[in-house]
């Protein structure tokens, strides 16, 4: 199971930390993406890690902008915004595929997930 947190209204220009609690069968995942719905629009991805921590992975439109990040201790996987802009408004989800790697090539691609949360609205002001 999963749980974000963390989004809310914010001015352009500034920040925000969302957090994704993993709690179950954390032992068999072994990538965390995000993944943002804006209104009107297809969800797409934002980032993901590995749960090693080995690497990450940006969509261009955050690169630069956002670091992804866990805790393994905490079973949490942060998503650091910052320089927010409008476009960034969203529903942000986090989710993960239990018991089996994602590929490199695929990470990006919400196919490959099969647990999600349940999402945390980011509203970015202009």
């Amino acid at each position: 199971q999963l749980q974000a947190s963390g989004g809310g209204l914010v001015q352009a220009g500034g920040s925000l930390r969302l957090s994704c609690v993993a709690s179950g069968r954390t032992f068999s995942m072994y990538t965390v993406g995000w993944f943002r719905q804006a209104p009107g629009k297809e969800r797409e991805f934002v980032a993901a890690i590995r749960w090693s921590g080995a690497s990450t992975h940006y969509a261009d439109s955050v690169k630069g902008r956002c670091t992804v990040s866990r805790d393994s201790a905490k079973n949490t996987v942060y998503l650091q915004m910052n320089n927010l802009k409008p476009e960034d408004t969203g529903v942000y989800y986090c989710a993960t595929r239990l018991g089996s790697r994602i590929i490199v090539s695929a990470i990006a691609n919400q196919q490959q997930y099969d647990v999600w949360g349940q999402g945390t609205l980011v509203t970015v002001s202009s």
